[in-house]
């Protein structure tokens, strides 16, 4: 008998690919919620990527220097452990090559549909699918999970006479790799997470660099090194050192917590450390003032950067403590009035985070668009789902991200999520989902988890901390950090409760509260739940029969030259 490929679930009334679920974007949500369907023994799935490649933000951001600020052995999976970091912070090339890994040992290549940008996705209210439209063709699902990330989209600033300048500009998350800074005057605009690690990193090529500064960032040191090969081969043949080293990791950022969201009073040593380290290198008063912040510590992302000041006291580096406010010709103006002629320009501006461009794809129930019914601030009930857009999931929504420890958790966290409501579905549905079942978070709902959230974001230092931050909307309102431990998170996500949503069937066309729906109807089977930083704790369930490549637990494959070889444990 002929086996359907994976991912091709059968065709809808109009004769369109149909699929039980859908994921937008290949990073780490976006795989590994591939890898959770699979293990929940679910194959009729598509991975919907617009580049030519997976990876997400860790593809997209190849600029010199690029590396992770979380340690490497707590940013990756519990559930794909990697022995071999080469670094304690490892840079992106390794990161990338483990996500490659990655698709590679748990089968997902069948899966992944590159070149295939999401533009609109439309619920049907009649058949209880989603309608979605890509640059590769069109198909229909029965659940759509959005992982495009909120760093996947630049934020380029709207200066005047940007559109005129006559040498070379990009975004650090477009960086033009046949553009030779070499004996170039260079402007990098912006002092975030990106512009640290590219100041150090392209000051000795370049003629001459000026650094455009809003606000000075809080800089702590990166006691970034090399991981050597008695800890790799203990982590390969000694499991639980890679588990235990995980654990620390993961425990010490835990007990940071209160300090961020209850007492931020707290943080004063933390500022008197970031001082310390300024003052190891910047040596002129003058420029240390400039670089000193005048908000508490933690309130705007706390940098890890041992490069950065010493490349500031360079004397082919200046530091112009002003936003850019217009340029003319080649010459690039700040708010100071100071004025200075370059070659190129280089934003390190951020991303659309609180304003995700693909919700102005998602077309709900109401015929609303997500941008539309989060024009007042973003809201999801526990990070995920959102009222009047059934059967849609995101993963890192709206209070997920996270201050000072790894969004993997978070992302597992949300994983687990993903894996019960979907059970609830398939329970709900009877023999299975096939577009007879819609499961929609209900108002009250998101509006009753929402203020609580807010409310535990009041005291915290991202919110009373002095400072205007990405972390915030256009109101005001923090819709990005979650105000508490990854512990609490995976708590609050183990299970779907019933009670926050209603169902819709298609021969009842009318909304149910789902606990009345599934009250009759006997448990979905529960499968077994890792601990938060359990290191090598592999996810429930088991891979369905399809074999995954031989690349699993034996050599790294040929994308796998950063270094990150995975395990097989938890890979079969």
């Amino acid at each position: 008998m002929r086996r359907k490929a994976a991912g091709m679930g059968g065709k809808d009334e109009r004769g369109r690919e149909h699929v039980r679920v859908a994921v937008i974007g290949s990073g780490f949500g976006g795989l590994g919620a591939a890898v959770r369907l699979r293990r929940e023994g679910i194959t009729d799935f598509v991975v919907l990527e617009r580049a030519d490649s997976v990876g997400g933000t860790w593809r997209d951001n190849s600029y010199p220097g690029c590396a992770c600020d979380v340690p490497s052995h707590l940013y990756s999976f519990s559930f794909a452990p990697n022995p071999d970091w080469p670094r304690t912070f490892s840079g992106q090339p390794a990161i990338r090559s483990y996500l490659e890994h990655v698709a590679d040992t748990f089968g997902l290549r069948r899966h992944i549909r590159l070149n295939s940008e999401v533009r609109m996705a439309r619920w049907d209210a009649d058949e209880l699918h989603w309608e979605i439209e890509t640059s590769a063709g069109d198909l229909t699902a029965d659940v759509v999970v959005s992982a495009t990330g909120p760093l996947s989209d630049p934020k380029m600033p709207e200066i005047p006479g940007l559109a005129e300048f006559p040498g070379k500009v990009f975004h650090s998350a477009r960086w033009d790799h046949d553009y030779d800074l070499r004996g170039k005057r260079v402007a990098m605009i912006g002092t975030g997470a990106s512009a640290i690690q590219i100041v150090p990193a392209i000051a000795p090529q370049v003629e001459h660099l000026t650094l455009f500064q809003r606000t000075p960032p809080w800089v702590m040191p990166r006691t970034d090194r090399a991981i050597t090969a008695v800890e790799r081969w203990l982590h390969r043949q000694l499991p639980f050192t890679r588990a235990a080293r995980r654990g620390l990791l993961w425990g010490i950022r835990e007990l940071q917590v209160s300090a961020f969201t209850k007492r931020p009073n707290q943080l004063g040593l933390i500022e008197s450390l970031a001082k310390a380290n300024m003052a190891r290198s910047i040596k002129d008063p003058a420029l240390r003032a400039k670089l000193t912040p005048s908000y508490r510590i933690g309130c705007k992302r706390i940098l890890l950067s041992s490069e950065y000041y010493p490349a500031l006291a360079r004397p082919d580096v200046d530091l112009v403590a002003s936003g850019l406010k217009e340029i003319r010709g080649s010459v690039l103006v700040a708010a100071d009035g100071t004025e200075t002629e370059v070659d190129a320009i280089i934003f390190g501006t951020g991303f659309h985070v609180t304003d995700m461009p693909i919700a102005d794809r998602v077309v709900g129930a109401d015929g609303q668009t997500l941008a539309d019914a989060w024009k007042d601030g973003m809201q999801a009930l526990r990070g995920a789902t959102a009222a009047g857009f059934p059967n849609w999931m995101t993963i890192i929504g709206p209070n997920t991200g996270l201050g000072n420890s790894s969004m993997i958790l978070m992302i597992e966290s949300q994983l687990t999520y993903m894996a019960d409501y979907l059970r609830q579905l398939a329970l709900l549905g009877g023999s299975g989902l096939g577009g007879k079942v819609a499961l929609g978070a209900r108002p009250s709902a998101v509006i009753q988890w929402n203020r609580q959230v807010q409310a535990r974001m009041e005291r915290t230092v991202w919110n009373t901390g002095g400072c205007t931050s990405w972390y915030l909307d256009a109101q005001g309102r923090n819709t990005t950090v979650w105000p508490g431990t990854t512990g609490e998170f995976r708590r609050e996500t183990r299970t779907v409760d019933l009670a926050e949503y209603e169902v819709v069937r298609v021969r009842e066309r009318e909304r149910v509260p789902a606990a009345v729906a599934a009250a009759a109807a006997p448990k979905p089977r529960r499968s077994r739940g890792g601990a938060v930083g359990a290191g090598a704790a592999p996810l429930p369930g088991a891979l369905p029969q399809d074999p995954p490549p031989a690349t699993a637990g034996g050599a790294p494959s040929a994308s796998n030259a950063g270094g990150a070889e995975l395990d097989a444990e938890g890979a079969a």
